[in-house]
């Protein structure tokens, strides 16, 4: 399928792996012109010549640290005038919610709620004058389904999903979507490291506790970070114009749920 966005900018946050890189490749297959940022020089460097070099297409990288006002007003220059913004960032620590001070908060809210509503106020005005603007939210299943030693994430995420289910409804006539995406459990470094953790207290292997943590998902198996990619390409596909103020749960079936 076409995807009728060949030509347009994007720029794709915490891009250098896992599911935001994923996101950035597949967009990068559609022909998009696309910006990539991480913290980490080399690691987005490299990430960035190896979509350029597998799609055919000149990648961005800059290194930077989006959740600072700096960090964005860098990001925000190097990708130019952006048609496209995938908005994504690591989730806070998990915890108790007595162990957490007010600073914990704070940077939690930082990271996953303001950052991205700076960069939507930063660029939909201008999609909203061109007539075509497609932002998406990479938050998590935690929104849908909380989790308690999650607390960080699920305030923070629920945040800026309750501000854009607000504002969808005002921009989506003037051309322009804003719809979360939710992942459940996908196949990533952070997923790996974090059975490694469980497995440890556990008493199991590695390869055990994978075995056992993906079997215990209705679709037998964790995510893969192409799928979710592909999925984000199609949401800022010209073919989901109408999809607009969503929140589309991937975890497998994992949530229970009849609507």
């Amino acid at each position: 399928m076409d995807l009728g966005i060949a030509g347009r900018k994007a720029l794709v946050c915490a891009a250098s792996k896992g599911l935001g890189r994923a996101c950035a490749d597949s967009l990068a297959e559609a022909g998009v012109e696309v910006t990539i940022c991480a913290r980490t020089r080399a690691d987005v460097e490299a990430t960035a010549r190896e979509i350029g070099t597998a799609r055919g297409i000149a990648v961005t990288a800059l290194a930077c640290d989006i959740t600072t006002p700096e960090g964005r007003e860098a990001a925000l220059a190097a990708a130019g005038d952006i048609d496209i913004l995938v908005n994504n960032a690591g989730g806070p620590p998990p915890g108790d919610f007595r162990d957490w001070s007010r600073q914990d908060w704070i940077a939690a809210l930082d990271a996953n709620m303001i950052t991205a509503i700076e960069l939507i106020g930063s660029t939909v005005d201008a999609m909203m004058e061109r007539g075509f603007g497609r932002i998406v939210n990479i938050t998590s299943g935690s929104v849908k389904s909380p989790i308690s030693i999650l607390g960080l994430s699920n305030g923070a995420r629920t945040g800026l999903t309750g501000f854009c289910a607000g504002i969808a409804r005002d921009t989506v006539r003037r051309g322009v979507t804003i719809n979360g995406l939710l992942p459940g459990p996908f196949d990533t470094d952070r997923l790996r490291g974090n059975l490694v953790v469980r497995a440890k207290a556990a008493g199991m292997s590695y390869e055990e506790m994978y075995e056992a943590a993906s079997a215990e998902n209705p679709a037998g198996r964790f995510g893969t970070a192409e799928e979710f990619g592909k999925t984000c390409a199609f949401l800022c596909s010209v073919h989901a114009g109408y999809i607009n103020g969503q929140n589309l749960l991937m975890d497998g079936g994992a949530f229970r749920s009849s609507i």
